[in-house]
């Protein structure tokens, strides 16, 4: 899916906040080598970078437009465009730090072990991920799509929300171990706009739904959804809108 930056920076700080708690909760004093996955336009990687300047720190994205940005915008990091789902660090990390990135991946039965074995001893793995699939924002996506007007174009990219609960990521990494520390954030974010929630789905769950239909379909099938929106996010009297948002954090220890 190619990203489109400026669609999702229109919520930068909202979507940086979770970031900023997860890596509060990192213990790593010095590492040596630190991996951002999913890096996207640098953001969080500036942060990796104040807090470890002396670290060697690369920025894994395979949006070739995204780590444009992050070039430009962050210096003294290592850039790599490549899929998540194949990489590889080609040093044992220290740290590995995903900001809401590894919900588009598959397979996570598989994916968690796997990157925990990438870690160095005495490394952390550091994630925080979406799971607000089944609240109105992301349901009525799946609820649009299944409808009679778009089913036959978009019905068969509905599938299982992609983030199991807390206790499943337990189970992946808790045997594997030194220490687990898993947790859930509902946020109440307050965003401004018209249609401000389909504007911050659109930055990410709701684009795969739109690039999927022509050009000419794509505006009808935003404002059906929108519409959806609407009535379960009624905008205040002031013309704010109220968007609950639950996110998951894990930091496992090895």
């Amino acid at each position: 899916m190619a990203w489109d930056p400026d669609q999702y920076a229109k919520f930068r700080e909202q979507r940086l906040r979770p970031a900023r708690e997860l890596l509060a909760r990192v213990e790593a004093p010095r590492p040596g080598v630190v991996y951002d996955l999913g890096c996207g336009e640098g953001n969080v990687t500036r942060l990796l970078v104040e807090r470890w300047p002396r670290a060697g720190i690369t920025g894994v994205d395979d949006s070739a437009e995204m780590l444009d940005r992050a070039a430009k915008a962050v210096a003294g990091v290592t850039w790599v465009l490549r899929s998540l789902v194949s990489w590889e660090p080609e040093r044992p990390a220290d740290v590995v730090f995903s900001n809401a990135a590894l919900q588009w991946l598959p397979d996570h039965r598989a994916l968690f072990p796997r990157l925990f074995g990438l870690l160095a001893p005495g490394g952390t793995l550091a994630v925080q991920m979406p799971r607000n699939f089944s609240a109105p924002s992301h349901a009525l996506i799946a609820e649009t799509a299944r409808s009679r007007a778009w089913k036959d174009r978009l019905g068969h990219l509905v599938g299982p929300e992609p983030v199991s609960s807390p206790s499943e990521y337990f189970r992946l990494l808790g045997p594997l171990a030194k220490s687990v520390d898993i947790w859930e954030t509902e946020y109440l974010q307050v965003l401004e706009g018209k249609d401000a929630v389909k504007e911050w789905t659109k930055g990410t769950w709701l684009k795969q739904f739109l690039d999927a239909l022509p050009e000419g379909e794509r505006a009808g099938f935003e404002e059906d959804y929108a519409a959806r929106l609407r009535v379960a996010y009624p905008r205040l009297e002031d013309g704010r809108t109220l968007f609950p948002f639950k996110r998951l954090f894990i930091v496992a220890s090895r």
